[in-house]
């Protein structure tokens, strides 16, 4: 099951460029569905009431324009929970990271 977030709450920051996203013999994956190359770029969620989480946003096509320290907004953020080989966690996609509609109301 697949959740869609309201990022709203949050500011995203870029905190690291991104990267190919990669399975575990180093090829580059891409989308199941359409066979997009996928990329993945690490950023902090900043809300004021909880705090900061560092999350990995796999988006697919081309690799995001970002730059560390930029303030991006996800358009349609996923959640998907995985579990394999006794590990679980979740992984975040989006459609984008979107650069312009990124200011925040206070």
């Amino acid at each position: 099951m697949n959740l869609l977030l309201d990022a709203s709450r949050y500011t995203f920051t870029v905190t690291k460029a991104p990267e190919p996203k990669t399975d575990n013999e180093g090829r580059h994956k891409a989308d199941r569905k359409t066979g997009e190359l996928l990329f993945v770029t690490q950023v902090m969620a900043l809300n004021a009431d909880s705090g900061a989480d560092v999350l990995m946003i796999t988006v697919a096509g081309q690799p995001p324009k970002v730059s560390v320290g930029q303030t991006v907004t996800p358009v349609e953020l996923e959640a998907m929970p995985w579990a394999t080989n006794g590990r679980s966690g979740v992984a975040f996609r989006a459609k984008s990271l979107d650069t312009k509609a990124s200011v925040k109301a206070a």
